[in-house]
């Protein structure tokens, strides 16, 4: 499954996409919404655990109680309006609240509702009736309770909401802007310099990307379902870095905005993708190649030797270890004529991270 950005030229203007279809936007809002979302889920952020260990201290039980109340909007699945609704001039917290209160209401629902169920479906709002409700409430209490006061009084709803945001910020989040910023600028700056360098295909170096061929020119994400959206100088890719988001990879697609992807830079060699990890699974489903494994952890062999261990034929050893190689899980080196594998003992030991990584993206 896949998230496809088709990089065209589809809407009104008739330049090709490229560097000025795209643009970094550090935002204010959707950083403080990272950060309360760390807060919501500190086990899926350990590195705002410093963070979150000083907000716990310093906030009041209230502002914290209904910080939990609002969580669904800036879980994993971000309410489109907690990113930047628009492509502009760099923006402070209180010009992107601002723009989110101007958003029309029946906008501002639709995406309620998708951030509450965790699902692009648009077809669900702002048609906010008891089906959706049905649906919110098992999914949990909470969140059914926001779906029934949305549909009886959005403008309150979004009114509260925006008060909790600035008041957040005020107690807890302003102070740290600054040294956010910071980081969030050179990450920009080093987003920006690739931009100028490779085009529209830089976003395939975003974590998960790839580039296949194709036209138009595509970017795939590696993502929990499918959708595609288009790209043009119309309606632009936005790049917005963070700091307390990482782990998360946030592509947000509603029609007529903008789309927006929130990202971090993977720590150490890269992010695991999904596919790597089905691979993996699926190749350690079959008994003979766990034997095979077995057989090469703790020494490099040639494949007639394990042919010969195992009792099989040297091409049915060959067709396992072919899909060992696929799923990344051997090393091979030759010596003349021959060539010897071992099982990479620390893809496997990563597997079971590799893969909660994969799906907390």
């Amino acid at each position: 499954m896949a998230v496809t950005l088709l990089l065209d030229s589809s809407g009104t203007s008739s330049a090709p996409a490229s560097i000025a279809s795209i643009a970094v936007q550090r935002s204010p809002l959707a950083e403080l919404c990272a950060c309360l979302h760390a807060l919501d889920e500190p086990g899926h952020h350990p590195a705002s655990a410093a963070w979150v260990a000083r907000a716990h201290a310093e906030l009041d039980t209230a502002l914290l109680t209904t910080a939990a109340v609002w969580a669904p909007l800036y879980g994993a699945f971000r309410a489109r309006y907690l990113l930047p609704l628009s492509a502009g001039p760099r923006r402070t917290l209180e010009e992107e609240l601002r723009e989110v209160a101007e958003l029309p209401i029946g906008d501002f629902v639709a995406m309620t509702v998708q951030a509450l169920i965790g699902k692009n479906d648009t077809e669900l709002a702002p048609r906010l009736g008891e089906d959706v409700l049905h649906r919110l409430r098992l999914i949990s209490s909470s969140r059914m309770e926001i779906g029934a006061r949305l549909r009886a009084d959005p403008e309150a709803v979004r009114a509260e909401l925006l008060d909790f945001l600035a008041a957040f910020a005020a107690a807890a989040f302003d102070a740290e802007w600054p040294a956010l910023r910071r980081a969030l600028d050179h990450d920009a700056a080093l987003r920006e310099r690739d931009l100028r360098r490779k085009g529209a295909l830089a976003l395939a170096d975003l974590p998960t990307a790839a580039h296949p061929s194709g036209t138009p020119p595509r970017i795939v994400f590696d993502k929990l379902y499918n959708a595609t959206a288009r790209v043009t100088p119309d309606r632009p890719c936005l790049l917005v870095p963070t700091v307390h988001g990482r782990p998360h990879f946030v592509i947000k697609h509603y029609p007529g905005y903008p789309v927006v992807i929130q990202y971090s830079e993977p720590e150490g060699d890269g992010a695991p993708t999904l596919e790597t990890a089905r691979r993996r699974l699926a190749a350690l489903q079959d008994p003979t190649r766990l034997r095979l494994c077995y057989a090469i952890l703790r020494n490099p062999v040639a494949t007639a030797e394990l042919a010969t261990q195992l009792g099989m034929t040297a091409p049915q050893v060959s067709r396992h270890l072919r899909r060992l190689r696929e799923a990344q899980l051997v090393h091979t080196h030759r010596r003349g004529s021959v060539v010897y594998y071992q099982l990479d003992a620390d893809a496997l030991e990563r597997l079971g991270p590799d893969l909660l990584s994969a799906l907390y993206r």
